[in-house]
């Protein structure tokens, strides 16, 4: 989830986490969905709500070891005037569990799969956190025709392994996380969630996010986390946005810079930050966010009139 924001209070809160902690179970909440084969052998748990309008599809793309319920509040709101579509992508949550083909890049094309399987037409793509990488990475190999807009929200796009020589300290933290994360895997994920979330959320939302981290095995996850913030440069794709796009980002976060300065390199490009947030700035500040979204999602229609 936290694959791009690199906090230093998330490093923090995951060294002083305690070993044993909120052992109780939950249960994925897996009414309203269903899975879609997307190929290969993958199939997705899909949530597919609201009514096909006139407004465009919103498919919102969830971030590491997260599921499709982290955009509940999103869906609940936004699914009254629009459909809406989120899943768990492969190998997190509900869905197939893989050893190959964790990658932004392999995640494009499941997202391309399934859209095609629901007949979904100039979509908006809202990612979030990996979801960037993810969008990123349909945009290099699909490029923006058949899109109505995009949102990245608070996560700056990979640059690759050049980001490792551009910081050195904060990379060398990343790969010290790995080996906690692959031992401790509850625990990690726990001080993750408190560090993602600030608004109080309860020990048992903290648990279902817990649990439903649990089921990518842990290997898989370290894959995924180095192929999203080494693997590949994916900034050029910057430059072959040629959609209205948003990028939200947390006023908290460490790559607040790069986020802005992504906004510059797209040509159609608003930037907004989101106060008094953490990494989940949705989670944490729902009003806010699906204030912008709504904005944003009234401006495409705006600009379709136009031409």
């Amino acid at each position: 989830m936290s694959v791009s924001s690199r906090k230093s209070v998330f490093f923090c809160l995951i060294a002083l986490i305690s070993v044993g902690s909120m052992r109780a179970r939950a249960e994925s909440n897996t009414g309203s969905s269903r899975m879609v084969e997307v190929g290969e052998g993958v199939s997705l748990r899909v949530i597919d709500m609201g009514e096909v309008r006139d407004g465009p599809a919103l498919v919102f793309i969830p971030g590491w070891s997260t599921s499709a319920d982290i955009w509940r509040h999103q869906i609940d709101v936004f699914a009254k005037s629009h459909r809406v579509i989120t899943f768990d992508p492969r190998s997190e949550g509900e869905s197939t569990k893989m050893t190959s083909g964790n990658t932004p890049e392999t995640r494009a094309q499941d997202l391309h799969a399934l859209l095609e399987h629901l007949a979904v037409q100039r979509p908006v793509l809202i990612g979030w956190s990996q979801g960037v990488q993810d969008v990123a990475a349909y945009v290099e190999h699909y490029g923006t025709k058949d899109l109505a807009g995009i949102v990245l929200v608070d996560a700056a796009i990979s640059d690759g392994a050049e980001g490792m020589a551009a910081r050195p300290k904060e990379t060398a933290e990343q790969f010290k996380m790995f080996a906690v994360y692959q031992a401790h895997q509850r625990e990690y994920l726990a001080g993750m969630m408190h560090a993602i979330i600030s608004k109080s959320p309860t020990d048992a939302a903290i648990e279902q996010l817990v649990s439903t981290g649990m089921k990518t095995p842990p290997d898989v996850g370290v894959a995924m986390l180095v192929a999203d913030l080494f693997g590949v440069n994916r900034t050029p794709a910057l430059k072959k946005i040629d959609c209205l796009t948003l990028i939200i980002a947390s006023a908290k976060s460490d790559e607040l810079t790069r986020q802005e300065a992504a906004a510059q390199e797209v040509s159609h490009a608003r930037f907004e930050k989101i106060e008094d947030a953490a990494h989940a700035v949705f989670v944490d500040q729902p009003d806010r966010f699906a204030e912008l979204l709504k904005s944003f999602v009234a401006s495409l229609a705006t600009n379709s009139s136009h031409h």
